[in-house]
């Protein structure tokens, strides 16, 4: 593989491929300010309830097993690209990058939803 080979993989040149770029980037960034806000009204949460009340049992058990499921989900995105890779399908950084946030983003975005109401 020649030099200029590298470079075009890891740099989009089509303004399709531009766009997928920019996707990646808002997603990163939604994914990052509601995983802060979602941290803080879990904070509040469990400075305003009693630890061993029911609602608070219950949130808590919700929080691990979203994470665990998330976390998962982002293994076998990326368990997918490896096989894929493997078998010679090629597939750019900015694709993968968007289907492995996609769980945690769908996860965060709705956990504000809720723990803001």
């Amino acid at each position: 593989m020649t030099r200029s080979n590298d470079i075009t993989s890891l740099v989009p040149f089509t303004p399709a491929a531009m766009f997928d770029v920019w996707k990646v980037g808002v997603m990163a960034f939604e994914l990052w300010t509601t995983s802060l806000s979602t941290i803080a009204m879990r904070n509040s949460l469990w400075y305003t309830q009693v630890p061993t009340s029911p609602k608070m049992m219950k949130e808590n058990q919700r929080m691990v097993s979203e994470k665990l499921d998330a976390s998962m989900e982002v293994a076998n995105v990326m368990n997918k690209t490896m096989l894929n890779m493997f078998s010679g399908q090629y597939s750019p950084w900015w694709v993968t990058s968007r289907r492995a946030m996609t769980p945690l983003h769908r996860r965060t975005t709705a956990n504000t939803r809720r723990l803001s109401r």
